[in-house]
């Protein structure tokens, strides 16, 4: 699913308009979702108790489309519609939605009244994607008012919140609560990233009538099952071990041996035919099902022949010797490399042959901070354009874990992970994605964009499902892996009706 900005989806609609559907047909199908979506969650809608609050721009067009519908379809048992702003102070389509409710006998009042305080159900149109600074006057009394004046009610909010900005970063004033948003066409980057992720309720998206061709170019998108469906397909009957590829995990010390099991035991849960853990120290707690070489007996050279994919870092420690093992696996290994941890360093990862080999990254932000020379805290403010940025320059796949983990690629493709919890937040579970995207890529090494979605989104799933029996607390890395088959079930039946293919 595409991830519009506010730019992108203003083009959007005024590309729409220009191949011949006009605004007002947009706006009335934006008010059929939301209704939809009202009648869905709420219903019986004519035994609640409605306010629609509606500011002057499209967004308040949106709203009073949805009011005239309620009172015209539903009758609800009281209905207040406000309009914070003078009615000729309306233009285009939404000063047609306003003559339309006239018509149709709705009242309109201009501000809230005292009797509305009781609505059990209030439609938030204040203000849209188009705010570009905090809300002020009647909007921020407003959206005070939907915070603290509806002791009773559920909000709704149209398309985002009010007072939410559109694209990314902390709100810079007041925003409206919001235990639903309903939307259209994309979401946008609020709806999917922290901190306004978090303050949006529950997220629908509706169609309104844009054709799809208008924004599949879009370079942010929310990964989704659908998206490597064909990966978690049923295997071929003939399959055996050399079919599903030979991982290496270049992982642990001494005293750090633990992060390379669980690299190497993801790293076979999730599907690689062989996984053979190449260590500093000179033993593991080995899952016997994983092969092993010592790293101060054997050349990285002899025991990566053959191989389909190596990761590295879990553990290793982080001295000359890490160095010299990642730069030498970056520059000949002709395969997928991941780099992780202790193998992380600022340093060109483009290879030839680029796209057929990818190098891919997969830090935390404090290891992201080292990687850029940027503080954590810059980081975090825009995720987005730091992974974006160090993919671009340096010729790689990023994958910047934390909430909402990102895979930002080396031609400027961001995508948005939305499983994960914080339940996560426990020791070696970054050792456990790094293993599940080797034993993916081991598998698949000709769709590693797929490969690597996968992996981050059956791991966040993995996860959750994890957090939901044990509790967040009590969710150890390793348990990631213990719900890992139920994680692979819930993405396959999400993609019930899809065709496998690969």
């Amino acid at each position: 699913m595409k991830v519009l900005t506010a730019e992108e989806m203003r083009a959007v609609d005024r590309r729409t308009i220009e191949m011949g559907t006009p605004g007002i047909v947009l706006m009335e199908n934006a008010a059929h979702r939301v209704v939809e979506f009202l009648e869905e969650r709420f219903a019986p809608l004519g035994d609640q108790r409605i306010a629609v609050l509606c500011g002057k721009g499209n967004n308040g067009g949106d709203g009073m489309a949805v009011a005239r519908q309620l009172f015209t379809r539903f009758h609800p048992r009281r209905l207040d519609v406000v309009l914070l702003a003078a009615p000729e102070a309306l233009k285009g389509d939404a000063a047609i939605n306003y003559k339309m409710l006239e018509v149709c006998g709705c009242p309109v009042q201009s501000q809230i009244p005292p009797e509305a305080r009781m609505a059990t159900l209030v439609v938030d149109a204040l203000l849209g994607t188009g705010i570009t600074g905090p809300a002020t006057g009647a909007m921020l009394e407003a959206i005070r008012e939907i915070n603290r004046g509806f002791p009773l009610a559920k909000v709704v909010a149209v398309d985002l919140p009010s007072g939410m900005p559109t694209d990314s970063g902390e709100p810079v004033g007041e925003c409206a609560r919001a235990d639903a948003t309903v939307t259209f066409t994309a979401p946008k980057p609020a709806h999917v990233m922290p901190p306004n992720c978090d303050h949006i309720g529950e997220l629908r998206v509706g169609p309104i009538g844009s054709p799809e061709s208008l924004y599949r170019e879009a370079r942010l998108s929310l990964v989704a099952p659908e998206m490597f469906h064909g990966l978690l397909a049923p295997r071929a009957p003939g399959g055996h071990k050399g079919t599903y590829g030979h991982v290496l995990v270049v992982a642990g010390s001494p005293n750090k041996k633990g992060a390379a099991a669980m690299c190497g035991l993801a790293a076979l849960r999730a599907g690689a035919g062989l996984v053979t853990v190449a260590s500093r120290a000179a033993s593991i707690p080995m899952a016997p099902e994983l092969m092993f070489a010592f790293l101060e007996e054997v050349k990285l050279a002899e025991v990566a022949e053959g191989k389909t994919v190596i990761a590295m870092g879990p553990g290793l420690g982080r001295d000359s010797q890490t160095g010299s093992l990642a730069n030498e696996a970056i520059k000949n290994f002709r395969g997928p490399v991941i780099l992780d941890a202790d193998a992380l360093d600022d340093r060109e990862y483009a290879a030839e042959n680029g796209a057929r080999f990818p190098r891919i990254l997969t830090p935390h932000p404090g290891e992201m901070s080292r990687l850029t020379g940027k503080p954590t805290a810059e980081i975090q403010k825009d995720r987005i354009d730091a992974a974006h940025a160090y993919a671009a320059a340096r010729g790689c796949t990023v994958v910047l874990k934390g909430e909402r983990t990102l895979l930002a690629f080396p031609d400027g493709r961001v995508w948005i992970n939305p499983t994960g919890t914080p339940a996560m937040g426990t020791g070696g579970s970054g050792d456990v994605l790094t293993g599940l995207v080797a034993g993916l890529l081991a598998q698949f090494p000709q769709q590693p964009d797929e490969a690597v979605a996968a992996a981050v989104y059956l791991h966040g799933l993995a996860g959750e499902l994890g957090a939901r029996e044990l509790g967040e607390k009590s969710l150890i890395a390793t348990d990631i892996l213990r719900f890992l088959p139920r994680a692979i079930e819930a993405a396959r039946e999400a993609c019930a009706g899809v065709p496998d293919q690969i």
